[in-house]
């Protein structure tokens, strides 16, 4: 397949601008007929007019006149001569949205039409210069049967419409502010709409409605309040203020992405609008608050200012996730989503950075757009903002906020004029922050700490190493904020002085800029354990020669959430490795008890509910693979539940009561309605499920003793393993409606060998068959599980009649899963390469933006050691070798196997 690649260096404005797009959608069966007004206005004399598009071209004419002469080939629409002057152009297209199952562009879905254009779904429409910094002022007509669409949306605020005399009626809608194609929207179809207002704070009152099946529309208020939250938090912590009469969120199943932020109609995956406490959990209420907040900060940190490029995704995206970030500490316990932000950044970013997809925040190239929709470009893209936030301070910030729209409001820019704002506004010099846009791979920090007591100073050598990428070897020093403090033998916070005339402070931070800077803290004449990175100052890793006394006083007693949260993993990261040594030389596997015993401590402290759950989640199995090559990813996985069985066995009084205490704190909390979703008490069944896992390990490692003798005492473990499983299915059976803690025993029993496992499962499945978000959660079970028959059970699932492959959740949800279950994907006879290959050449056939996310499951295979390495590369050379393979798919498994 011959590929064209994209370079952010050949960038060129736009030879002609759009000053007025009119579209008018007739929607019949099974056509829709697109007619296209362009007011097209010339900036480069004599340039040809070259327009994206892949719909059916019907008629094309310019100035009323009828164009003949144009070239249609490898999807644009080429027109060698056109006036010099502004002249209008009309371009009729047909389309068939109920046959399209890419769902992008203008697709059906359960009978009603929905659109997705970003990056490049608007040329699926019509043609168009579809590109993000063509921005044009929308009207839109949609003309469809009023008996089958009722509901007629588009961008902006509704201006006219009304009813035909064959049964049809049509709607008109209109955006007063100019936009690129990418942010249009439409939707038509049967829905129910939940009504409510915000007023701003000046006074104007704002129509919010979101569309729903009917028999959803009771599992919208939620996500009614979140917006009317983010509204306000935007309007308090940014002074932002909506700028429309109206807000309307959409809500579909079949949907590629979370959610989509066009101008005045969102559309939204359903996974993040429908929640009630019977079929969500807490965990999906918090993510249906985060959604909708980043969805509707898009309002002006992308809409009105958007990218001039698609290289340049993350001004947007890892803006917009940033302000989602804050939003969401804001309203619950700010430590605890710092750290599971920090969490899913090494377990999933990190990665990405030490593999074959490396790119940097704003990539130098691409192939096809819609692979760079990655962790990247948004999570660490949200981290380099941070590091503006931590370098300039809230005040400082907020003044290049307010540059930043004063300048470009309106505009389609660059992260350069983001980062020239904030150093404008700050009187700052941040030319070395460019360096976090183009270079690729996660920083490196050795840090060693070296006391002088009789000049009572702590100084820190700092060094920083950037690791060669795909497409970069040699990297320059990046400016890299060190947020740190100093605990001294008894675990308090010490002062000190980060220069010699600075006032004395328990908190400073150090700006590295440099590869090896040394930094002299005055006033410190006595042994200290310094707190590094405090808050995750900055996405990358870091080396200090802490030793386990260290670590255990850091855990103990920092007062830095993360540091103290980062003392624990690190702890958890040296057992399992501990563990790895002893399995790779067949010897016995160490006790750990100076975890243990610190473990014991912290449980025994009265912290934050949720905080302490977190301290209890040992790193996912993919984060310990960091710097590692020849990877079994078996023995670390193997390692890691041996630690985890370990700490369980050891600490199960604690454990036992610790679970008393938060059933009890839950019903006895004082807050109204106990059951239904609350921070506080999320924080409470966050820490329950953590023990509730931790239990059985104990419980199940009693069994595993009892079924190793005979006779009487193997009865007796069988007795034992029918009991507890019988505990577990009467607790099931008599749960108060929370799927919070339905899914929290499922999530208990679901590795277990017993049929008791199977009987829940089953019966959770019957119960919510009718339920499609809840049976989500019923595939990851399945793909997620370690029971040795769990390939036959996803297998099985794929015939279940709630599943289909073509939606994008419940491939997700079973696939993907499954992608990430490392004994069965990873599995020795490489049976688990074999069958997620399969699914991702026969997704790509109709959805390759599902089957290029699946395929980067094989991003690992040139860490791996050399047995799976072979396995895995002839799945990747199968899809390779597939005829019409998509460039999505194309472009991951190509640089995969370079």
């Amino acid at each position: 397949m011959s590929k064209t690649v994209y370079y952010l260096k050949d960038y060129q404005a736009p030879a002609y601008h759009i000053r007025q797009t009119d579209l008018r959608f007739e929607i019949g069966e099974p056509d829709t007929i697109v007619k296209a007004r362009l007011l097209v206005l010339p900036q480069q004399a004599g340039a040809p007019l070259v327009l994206n598009g892949s719909a059916q071209l019907l008629s094309l004419k310019l100035d009323g006149e009828a164009v003949a002469d144009y070239r249609l080939a490898d999807e644009t629409l080429t027109l060698d001569h056109v006036p010099s002057e502004s002249f209008v152009l009309e371009i009729e297209t047909r389309v068939q949205p109920y046959d399209n199952k890419s769902l992008m562009g203008l697709y059906g879905s359960n009978g009603n039409l929905y659109t997705q254009c970003e990056p490049e779904g608007f040329r699926k429409i019509t043609f168009y210069p579809d590109r993000p910094d063509v921005m044009s002022k929308f009207t839109t007509t949609i003309v469809a049967d009023k008996k089958r669409y009722p509901v007629l949306l588009s961008n902006g605020n509704k201006i006219d419409g009304g009813d035909l005399e064959d049964g049809r009626h049509w709607v008109k809608w209109l955006d007063p502010f100019a936009k690129p194609s990418y942010l249009f929207a439409l939707v038509a179809g049967d829905l129910a709409c939940t009504r409510d207002t915000f007023t701003t704070q000046s006074g104007k009152n704002v129509a919010i409605e979101f569309y729903t099946s009917e028999a959803d529309q009771a599992k919208v208020p939620f996500a009614v309040e979140s917006l009317k939250n983010a509204m306000r938090w935007d309007e308090t912590r940014f002074g932002l203020e909506y700028d429309l009469d109206i807000y309307m969120v959409v809500a579909v199943g079949d949907f590629n992405m979370g959610a989509m932020e066009n101008k005045g109609l969102n559309i939204f995956n359903t996974k993040y609008v429908l929640a009630d406490s019977r079929t969500a959990t807490d965990a999906d209420f918090e993510g249906i608050e985060s959604v909708i907040g980043h969805e509707y900060f898009h309002n002006y940190t992308g809409n009105r200012v958007t990218c001039r490029d698609w290289f340049q995704l993350s001004l947007k995206e890892g803006l917009t996730v940033f302000r989602d970030q804050e939003f969401s500490g804001d309203r619950a316990s700010r430590a605890v989503r710092r750290i599971e932000n920090v969490s899913l950044l090494r377990q999933l970013q990190f990665a990405e950075d030490a593999g074959p997809m490396a790119h940097p925040v704003r990539p130098a190239s691409y192939e096809e757009m819609n692979n760079f929709y990655t962790m990247t470009v948004y999570e660490k893209g949200a981290e380099v903002v941070r590091l503006y936030h931590t370098l300039l301070g809230e005040d400082g910030f907020q003044k290049g906020m307010q540059l930043y729209f004063k300048r470009h409001d309106g505009q389609a820019v660059t992260c350069d004029d983001f980062r020239a704002a904030m150093a404008d506004a700050n009187d700052a010099n941040l030319d070395q922050m460019a360096l976090w846009y183009s270079q690729a791979g996660t920083p490196v920090l050795d840090i060693t700490g070296r006391l002088n007591a009789q000049a009572r100073t702590f100084t820190l050598n700092i060094r920083q190493t950037v690791p060669a990428t795909p497409d970069m070897a040699e990297k320059q020093p990046m400016m890299i904020p060190v947020k740190v403090g100093l605990l001294n033998r008894q675990g308090e916070a010490m002062a000190f002085r980060p220069s010699e005339n600075a006032e004395a402070q328990t908190e400073a931070v150090l700006l590295l800029t440099e590869a090896e800077q040394e930094f002299v803290l005055h006033g410190v004449g006595e042994h200290v354990v310094p707190s590094l990175l405090r808050g995750f100052s900055a996405p990358v890793y870091l080396n200090y020669p802490y030793s386990d006394e260290d670590l255990h006083l850091l855990l103990a007693h920092d007062s830095d959430p993360f540091a103290r949260w980062e003392a624990g993993q690190t702890l958890y990261r040296r057992a399992v490795q501990a563990n790895l040594a002893a399995i790779g030389a067949g010897e016995p596997l160490p006790e750990h008890h100076g975890l243990i015993e610190a473990f014991k401590q912290m449980l025994k402290q009265e912290i934050d509910p949720a905080f302490k759950a977190m301290l209890l989640r040992a790193p996912a199995t993919a984060e310990l693979w960091e710097g590692a090559e020849n990877i079994n990813p078996l023995h670390y996985h193997q390692a890691r539940e041996a630690l985890l069985d370990n700490i369980a066995k050891a600490c199960l009084e604690n454990l036992v009561y610790i679970r008393t205490w938060a059933l009890d704190q839950e019903t006895e909390s004082g807050i109204e309605a106990p059951y239904e979703y609350h921070p506080q008490l999320a924080g409470i069944r966050s820490l329950l499920a953590a023990v509730r896992l931790l239990t059985i390990r104990a419980e199940r490692h009693a069994m595993m003793t009892l079924a190793a003798y005979s006779g009487e005492q193997h009865a007796e473990h069988e007795k034992t393993v029918c009991a507890r499983l019988q505990d577990y299915i009467t607790r099931y059976e008599q749960l108060t409606p929370n799927m919070t803690h339905e899914m929290s025993i499922l999530n208990t029993v679901n590795h277990l060998d017993e049929d008791g496992r199977n009987h829940l499962l089953s019966r959770f499945a019957e119960r919510y068959a009718d339920d499609a978000l809840v049976m989500d959660k019923y595939f990851i079970l399945v793909g997620s599980s370690h029971r040795p028959d769990t390939l036959k059970q996803v297998q099985t699932a794929l015939h279940h009649p709630k599943f289909s492959l073509e939606n994008p959740n419940k491939a997700r949800s079973l696939l993907g899963s499954f992608a990430r279950n490392v004994p069965h994907f990873h599995a020795e006879n490489g049976s688990g390469y074999e069958f997620i290959a399969e699914k991702v050449m026969q997704i790509d056939a109709f959805n390759p933006q599902v089957a290029a996310r699946l395929v980067q499951a094989f991003n690992i295979c040139h860490k791996l050691e050399p047995q799976r390495r072979k396995l895995m590369t002839m799945q990747l050379e199968r899809i390779a070798g597939m005829d019409k393979l998509s460039k999505d798919v194309a472009e991951i498994v190509g640089k995969i196997l370079s």
